[in-house]
């Protein structure tokens, strides 16, 4: 029966993207090769600093996500920009593609309960917080027919089935993406993404650059309590063992190699209302994972001993979003299970520290 449910909740949350292929990717050997200098299998310290963490050429070399710059003028416009079509797509047959009268396009996502757009939102703020750039811009908006925004779809709003005046989430719509695939280093069971030779070995300079990337997802992942993306592949080994080499629900990569986290409803509330049924998959991947970005660990270091995650997050979302007050907050209980998650990720740095630390 446990599993029946996690396999209907599952199906309920799942989403859709467009997709493109990938690039050839360099070996990691030509990657750091120095002229004049034999060619040798680089050892894991050229790829570290002070022993868990990215080294900060390899931070600096990231694709570009989405900036503060880029975010703010998003959002601005996808709060101002008349709407001129809504289209079938963005997942559940409830949600739908938008464009806007410049041409650009969003998803509108309408969510089976409210609960699902604010997970989303706060998910997304929350990525902001930690300095997670891989989730793309989002605003809330008051759906309305009378409204100037709303007034070209009127028909489309009166045909989706909607409840009166909901609010919505838009969240910024990614051509060109391609799908991602597990890493050969978390794929399957008893691998790590440890500082070793043996975890970083003939790792190609595409894949390095999306490991930096996944060390931050499964962070992310961990504190929202996000099922619908790692945690259900997990789930999925009980009946198809190749489920970790198919692509990864929830998560695409950019033309640029910047991969997104898209899809994010399930974190911070239902998330949290289902987590002794996922608990021990979150801590499964947790437990993979002994490498990290430096900004990621600082700003987990400073929301664990400021004790006030929540609050900071609220300040955020209040500041950003004029909708924040209608839409409402995480409870006292999730609030508080936040903190615990920051405090669990906060204490395991410091474990894979002690560990590997000479």
């Amino acid at each position: 029966m446990r599993l029946l449910l996690a396999a209907l909740t599952l199906l309920s949350l799942r989403g859709g993207s467009a997709s493109a292929a990938p690039s050839r990717a360099k070996s990691l050997r030509t990657l750091l090769a120095v002229p004049g200098v034999p060619r040798k299998r680089p050892p894991a310290r050229a790829l570290l600093s002070q022993d868990v963490f990215w080294s900060d050429g390899l931070d600096r070399s990231l694709a570009a996500g989405f900036s503060e710059l880029h975010v703010k003028r998003w959002q601005l416009k996808a709060r101002s920009s008349r709407l001129v079509s809504l289209d079938p797509g963005c997942g559940r047959l409830s949600n739908r593609l938008a464009s806007f009268s410049d041409g650009t396009r969003a998803c509108v996502r309408y969510g089976i309960n409210p609960d699902q757009v604010l997970g989303e939102t706060l998910s997304f703020y929350l990525s902001r917080l930690l300095g997670i750039h891989n989730v793309p811009a989002l605003a809330l908006s008051r759906v309305s027919i009378n409204a100037e925004q709303w007034l070209g779809v009127r028909s489309d709003v009166q045909g989706s089935q909607w409840a009166d005046k909901p609010i919505v989430s838009l969240t910024e719509w990614i051509s060109n993406l391609s799908d991602v695939v597990t890493p050969p280093s978390l794929r399957t069971e008893g691998r790590t993404l440890h500082p070793s030779l043996k975890d970083l070995a003939n790792v190609t300079s595409q894949e390095l650059i999306e490991l930096v990337q996944w060390s931050d997802l499964i962070l992310f992942d961990y504190l929202i309590a996000n099922f619908d993306r790692l945690a259900s592949n997990l789930l999925s080994l009980q009946w198809d063992s190749r489920v970790m080499e198919r692509s990864t629900n929830n998560l695409h990569r950019t033309a640029k190699g910047a991969l997104v986290f898209i899809d994010n409803e399930a974190g911070l509330i239902h998330g949290y209302r289902v987590l002794s049924m996922w608990d021990r998959y979150h801590e499964s991947l947790l437990k993979t994972l002994c490498i990290f970005r430096k900004e990621t660990a600082r700003k987990i270091a400073e929301l664990h001993k400021s004790q006030n995650v929540a609050q900071q997050l609220l300040d955020l979302y209040r500041e950003n979003e004029p909708l924040a007050s209608q839409m409402g907050f995480l409870s006292e209980e999730h609030a508080q299970m936040l903190q615990n998650r920051t405090d669990r990720l906060y204490k395991h740095i410091l474990q894979c520290k002690a560990k590997y630390s000479k």
